[in-house]
């Protein structure tokens, strides 16, 4: 089972990183944090201060069609956001 599924790159995430050492995760819906704290440090060799985990439950959408009412339903999801120790970063743009 994966644990880690992406990391979160947004503006809002790159500023908090850089400022507060702080990285966004989606991670698995049955993860919990020490899974989480021990697949970051092995996957990016860094020290984790601490865990905040969110559970995102997936929202009902509609739309409208020439033949009718299509109702669906967006993805479940949960959010990791990681703490890493004084004086560590990760670097997701190094791999391009």
């Amino acid at each position: 089972m994966d644990i880690i599924i992406r990391p979160i790159v947004t503006e809002k995430m790159n500023r908090q990183g850089d400022s507060l050492g702080k990285y966004g995760f989606m991670v698995s819906t049955v993860a919990n944090k020490l899974q989480v704290r021990k697949a970051v440090e092995k996957l990016y060799g860094v020290t984790v201060e601490s865990v905040n985990t969110v559970k995102y439950s997936g929202k009902t959408k509609t739309r409208n069609t020439r033949s009718g009412l299509l109702r669906g339903k967006s993805v479940a999801f949960k959010k990791a956001i990681v703490t890493l120790t004084k004086g560590e970063k990760i670097d997701f743009y190094s791999n391009i």
